[in-house]
């Protein structure tokens, strides 16, 4: 194996940092979503949240993937903010 190359299927240090923070990022919209009275909008938000992280889980150009880990904070901090409003 020649010097700085990693086996196949090993991540290598940004792709480990991404899938670091992507983890986190649903980690943190699974728990916000928790915090909502209502079970079948609760539920509902549960089902997007996992279809949406479904539907890129194989995006592989880091532009795209900041991308959308930008959008998804966002659309965490609007989640959030609503939560707040409705306390």
């Amino acid at each position: 194996m020649a010097a700085g190359r990693l086996p196949a299927g090993v991540l290598g240090f940004k792709e480990f940092m991404h899938r670091k923070n992507i983890l986190n990022l649903y980690r943190k919209i699974l728990k916000a979503i928790n915090q909502i009275p209502n079970e079948g909008d609760k539920q509902y938000l549960k089902n997007w949240a996992r279809q949406e992280f479904k539907q890129n889980k194989n995006a592989t150009d880091q532009d795209t993937i900041r991308m959308m880990v930008t959008h998804g904070n966002l659309q965490l901090q609007e989640l959030e903010k609503m939560l707040q409003l409705a306390k």
